[in-house]
């Protein structure tokens, strides 16, 4: 395979989207178009080359992001195909994180949907450069002005036309290059561009000259030129929209049909003359162990800085995904990265690879640019920031939200305890959004995800891939726990005295306030407490004890043993007892300090509440309607599209439960829903 020297000739880019709007058939078409694939795979068949899941080809969804390899135009292409279902967002976050740029991928019907909305805000977080691609754009009500009109209201961001899809003449138009394009052969591999007839181009002529202002915006000379009519060249004109693309100020947008072959070819010219390559990124920012800022420029030259954004378990082995971002690895190399509780931890690479989909192949050496697989890693995990030894430094992590849903769980064969724990190690590791906790309660054991599909997906995996049968009950909402007033405790830990005259008596009083925040505040804590007796001190172990019994008292509230969420707590006096006063002693106090002022404060459960989007036909309008209601769901907002509507609600997690089966039998079969977690909050 051929391999670009430099870095200007690599683009690492994602497919996004929400779920169902195309991503893997783009991909599936991409693969095709740039010979890294010999035959296109269809999601309807099961047969997608990205999906390779058993779990993907039966759902016929993505699950996990995939990574591939493509050469366009003498460049390298490094794909991410990511997950559209809001369950397995955790996928696209960390994809989001080592790229370079995106394309997000829009039904030309729906427009911008629920989970269009969230991957934009991940791809706002790290500041990528992005290109839309409208699809589906052969079905009937699908509108490309009114995708791109809706885009820029939503997302607020300035969209700008680039391919114009013309359905019913089975063609393209491109607007820089006043061309009009068909795609012939049996596939859609043989592109025939030709200049637009003048009847064609005056149906996109509003379209061409709002791409030149838009142009015209980024680059003075080329704003004299516009505003004099003049025609600007083709090459000036992809330089500007290039520099306001990369500056984030405008999103090339290409319009088409992957499924019908229709309009990809154009996209992929767009991502290499508009996307980044590694080296037009900002440097990224790493914290050095004693707390300094440093840059990380992209490069072969300096020390090894490579962040771990993914584990996965391949043929039974634990592997870890990384991007490379400065220096270079090879088989054998040490490595060495911090770990949570700050220790460095050394580990060695034993091998290197690339990686198609569900295909890998060795490698001799990994450089900086490159997205590779790891093998012999039994430590790092994601997040992690590998480095050279001696030179540690830390990247940003990646953010993780709470998972809302519960499963109980236990193996069908009781001799299989053991195993089962082992399996659930080693899922936890792979997925960050999994928690597996003990119910408080009952004792059982809680499976916790971030939906019901999420939670499926896991339970079918653990059978077929490591052959547990396992008994499961009825999903059940995770909750957490905050506090309705002011209040304030002191407690003295003061056990029996010891028996051993040579131990000092255990002793420490603790006092505590808190106070409520708003929703989404998290948790505040202060030490600055008044010390007893006059002139006395906390060392580093005690200041850490306290700490330690503050943490671990709110992540245990009194209901129902949840997590406490937004309060502030604030330790206002400390008493010690001299040698007794030790920093077990003080943790104990604290906690014990903690929970009488939780108890006092009026305590609330707070349940997950989620924005849902329900898309019906307008004659099952009314009973829809009068169903989420009935589910004491908040009507925010409805659109008529067509002969579908759409509906905006905010609704608790709970009575959605099993809302599929309701919403199909409302609809005859036609109407469909997703929803996000927004917060936790008080019904």
């Amino acid at each position: 395979m051929k391999k670009p020297s430099r870095l200007s000739h690599v683009r690492n880019i994602g497919v996004a989207a929400h779920v169902d709007a195309g991503k893997t058939t783009l991909t599936e078409r991409i693969l095709f178009y740039t010979g890294a694939s010999y035959k296109m795979g269809e999601v309807h068949d099961g047969a997608a080359h990205m999906d390779y899941l058993a779990e993907e080809q039966q759902h016929g969804i993505t699950i996990t992001a995939a990574v591939t390899r493509a050469h366009w135009r003498e460049h390298l292409l490094q794909l991410i195909d990511t997950p559209g279902h809001v369950d397995f967002t955790i996928e696209v976050e960390r994809a989001m994180r080592v790229l370079d740029g995106c394309i997000l991928v829009l039904d030309g019907v729906r427009g911008v949907e629920p989970q269009t909305e969230t991957v934009w805000r991940q791809r706002s977080h790290f500041n990528l450069p992005a290109l839309f691609f409208v699809n589906k754009m052969d079905r009937p009500g699908a509108d490309y002005v009114r995708s791109l009109a809706v885009v820029k209201r939503r997302l607020k961001t300035e969209p700008i036309p680039i391919t114009v899809p013309i359905p019913d003449q089975d063609c393209i138009v491109h607007l820089i290059d006043r061309t009009r394009i068909r795609f012939i052969g049996e596939q859609g591999e043989q592109v025939l561009a030709e200049p637009c007839p003048a009847t064609l181009w005056d149906r996109v002529a509003d379209l061409r000259e709002a791409l030149l202002l838009a142009a015209a915006e980024v680059d003075e000379s080329l704003a004299d030129l516009v505003l004099a009519g003049l025609e600007p060249d083709p090459e000036a004109l992809r330089a500007s929209i290039r520099k306001g693309t990369l500056a984030g100020q405008l999103c090339p947008c290409y319009g088409g049909s992957a499924l019908r072959n229709l309009g990809v070819q154009p996209l992929l010219d767009g991502i290499v003359d508009f996307l980044p390559a590694p080296l037009d990124r900002p440097p990224s920012l790493a914290d050095t162990p004693d707390g300094e800022r440093q840059e990380i420029r992209m490069g072969s030259d300096g020390p090894l800085a490579a962040l771990a954004f993914k584990v996965q378990l391949w043929d039974g082995r634990r592997h870890v995904f990384a991007r490379v971002y400065r220096g270079t690895l090879k088989p054998g190399d040490t490595v060495e990265f911090q770990t949570g509780d700050g220790r460095a931890q050394r580990e060695q690479v034993a091998r290197i690879f690339e990686v198609d989909a569900g295909k890998k192949t060795k490698l001799d050496q990994a450089e900086a640019g490159q997205i590779v697989l790891l093998a012999g890693l039994r430590f790092a995990t994601t997040g992690d920031t590998l480095c050279a030894p001696g030179h540690l430094v830390n990247l940003e992590r990646i953010a993780t939200q709470a998972p809302v849903l519960g499963l109980a769980i236990e193996p069908a064969a009781g001799t299989d305890e053991d195993k089962l724990l082992e399996v659930l190690g080693k899922i936890q590791q792979e997925d960050p959004t999994l928690r597996v906790e003990e119910d408080p309660e009952t004792g059982q054991r809680l499976l916790r995800g971030m939906g019901e599909l999420h939670l499926q997906i896991v339970v079918e995996r653990m059978e077929r891939e490591f052959g547990i049968h396992l008994r499961t009950g009825r999903p059940a909402v995770a909750v957490r726990e905050t506090i309705g007033c002011v209040a304030s405790a002191d407690a003295l830990f003061a056990p029996p005295p010891t028996p051993d005259p040579r131990q000092p008596d255990l002793m420490a009083r603790v006092a505590v306030a808190l106070e409520p925040l708003p929703r989404g505040g998290g948790e505040r804590v202060a030490l600055r407490p008044r010390l007893l007796p006059e002139g006395a001190e906390l060392d580093p172990a005690q200041l850490r004890a306290i700490e330690e019994g503050l943490r671990g008292g709110l992540a245990s509230g009194p209901l129902q043993g949840a997590q406490v969420l937004d309060l502030s707590v604030r330790v206002t006096e400390v008493e010690l007892f001299g040698k007794g006063s030790t920093a077990e002693a003080l943790a104990a106090a604290t906690a014990k300090a903690l929970r009488k002022a939780l108890e006092s404060a009026a305590p609330r459960l707070m349940h997950p509440m989620m924005r849902v989007e329900v898309v019906v036909p307008e004659a099952s309008l009314g009973a829809v309607l009068g169903d989420l209601q009935a589910r004491h769901a908040v009507i925010q907002d409805t659109e008529a599209n067509g002969d579908q509507v759409a509906i905006q609600v905010e609704a608790a997690l709970e009575p959605l439960l099993g809302y599929t089966t309701t919403l199909r039998s409302l609809t005859q079969g036609r109407g469909q829903f997703s929803m996000q977690f927004d917060r936790f909050d008080v019904c």
